[in-house]
């Protein structure tokens, strides 16, 4: 039966169901109203948006700011390529976590300049204003561990041609990260022409050296990340 109603109800009824007989279900508990539990991908979204690192807009999934820096942690890249720098807020943490490991630098690449001289001046980041498009993949020739992070327009031609550019430069036990696939989640794909998970789909059917790492992706919970299906690690 239950695969039957799978069939029929979107799986977001499903889980507004399920959501809404949680929360009736804490009311007969007679829990009072300011300490109740309730967030979704919804909430989760409204308030990303407001993240700040050391004053910079830094709009990431807190979830993925913990995984982030095990992964910095665990590999120490001595390259991280980030695909989309915005106001620098994701770079700058990433930076700092490197500070602590004692080394990498980050390639942030972005088709306009909104960083401010905290992040333009830290020691291991260099910009690159140009667009992906433009990025020469010869900057990297001298690094041996990469790790690469897609974070730019999230439209799904746009987001498979920069995997299939940087795939290549990511070291085997490495990962290629691809941000906001969550969108899908929230039902924002149609206007991204099915997103970073499409993208992701067609890009693991033809590169079968990559795998989507679960450990990562689903810490918190299945998929609980912004970065849906997104930890893809180079197995070979």
């Amino acid at each position: 039966m239950k695969e039957v109603l799978k069939k029929i109800i979107p799986d977001r009824l499903i889980k507004l169901y399920h959501s809404e007989r949680k929360h009736s279900l804490k009311k007969l508990r007679n829990i009072p109203e300011d300490e109740r539990v309730h967030f979704d991908s919804t909430t989760v979204n409204a308030g990303h948006f407001n993240v700040k690192y050391r004053g910079i807009s830094a709009i990431k999934c807190p979830f993925d700011y913990v995984m982030y820096q095990m992964i910095i942690s665990e590999l120490k890249p001595d390259l991280v390529i980030e695909i989309g720098t915005n106001y620098g807020g994701g770079a700058l943490y990433l930076a700092d976590l490197m500070e602590i490991t004692g080394e990498g630098m980050i390639h942030s690449i972005d088709i306009v300049k909104k960083t401010g001289s905290m992040v333009t001046h830290h020691p291991r980041i260099k910009l690159f204003t140009d667009g992906w498009e433009k990025y020469d993949l010869s900057e990297a020739k001298n690094f041996s561990k990469i790790l690469v992070i897609e974070d730019a327009s999230h439209m799904y031609g746009d987001t498979l041609a920069a995997l299939r550019k940087f795939s290549p430069l990511v070291s085997v036990g490495s990962y290629l990260i691809v941000e906001d696939g969550i969108m899908n989640d929230l039902n924002k794909e149609k206007g991204f022409h099915g997103g970073p998970l499409r993208a992701i789909r067609e890009f693991l059917a033809e590169n079968k050296n990559f795998e989507v790492d679960r450990t990562y992706c689903d810490m918190f919970g299945k998929n609980a990340t912004w970065n849906v299906n997104g930890y893809l690690k180079k197995v070979g």
